[in-house]
């Protein structure tokens, strides 16, 4: 199938997402002050989340959205869902705070996240052919090996970033974290009475805590 011209849309607007992680690993050496990423980031999510809301319940404000940003946005998001950019923001500042001490783990779980989705997103509609849900096992896979890639062969190439591992991490912690990820964007996050937590919030942070656990571990 070929890719809509609103999905590379969309997925290059995810890309410009990537500004959040790296503000929030190189925020120091650029002499910001320790809060200012975090602070930063909750006002951008206060403000998107206020506008999602306003625009469900005013037309005007719906149509003005729609106009400026309805060329990237799913047919879900336009009538009656919080969009995926707006969830996104909600991650990086719940990483930026989670993991205020390990910065190294946000940068990486964000990171991995917004590229494995975008990854999964693009393959998935022009290979995608073995649907699970409404997602693909080709999206996964993708997804999974661009997980890999980066761990692997990227993030050792990024000075200081992965000290804390010893400079590259285990086989073994790679293909968890990866495998992670990928289950996660693939089957959503699901709590009692129908409660569903979008895969752009929940994501990043588990992968964060997962990394935590090996960082520890070595």
């Amino acid at each position: 199938m070929r890719l809509p011209r609103e999905e590379i849309q969309r997925k290059l607007l995810h890309l410009v997402a990537l500004l959040m992680p790296i503000g929030i690993l190189y925020g120091p050496a650029w002499s910001f002050p320790r809060l200012l990423m975090p602070a930063i980031l909750f006002t951008l999510f206060s403000v998107s989340l206020i506008v999602e809301i306003f625009r469900f319940r005013n037309p005007a404000v719906q149509k003005f959205v729609l106009s400026a940003f309805g060329s990237m946005m799913r047919s879900d998001e336009r009538c009656c869902k919080i969009s995926g950019s707006t969830w996104i923001i909600g991650a990086a500042f719940l990483c930026s705070i989670l993991f205020s001490h390990h910065r190294d783990i946000s940068f990486m779980a964000l990171t991995l996240f917004i590229l494995g989705d975008a990854m999964a997103a693009l393959v998935g509609i022009r290979f995608g052919r073995i649907k699970i849900g409404k997602k693909s096992l080709e999206g996964s896979l993708a997804c999974f090996g661009i997980c890999v890639i980066l761990l692997l062969v990227v993030f050792p190439l990024v000075p200081g970033l992965m000290h804390a591992w010893g400079d590259r991490a285990p086989i073994g912690a790679i293909l968890s974290v990866s495998l992670v990820i990928t289950a996660f964007e693939l089957v959503p996050l699901r709590f009692p009475r129908g409660l569903i937590i979008n895969d752009n919030l929940a994501v990043p942070v588990i992968a964060g805590y997962t990394m935590m656990f090996f960082e520890r571990l070595l």
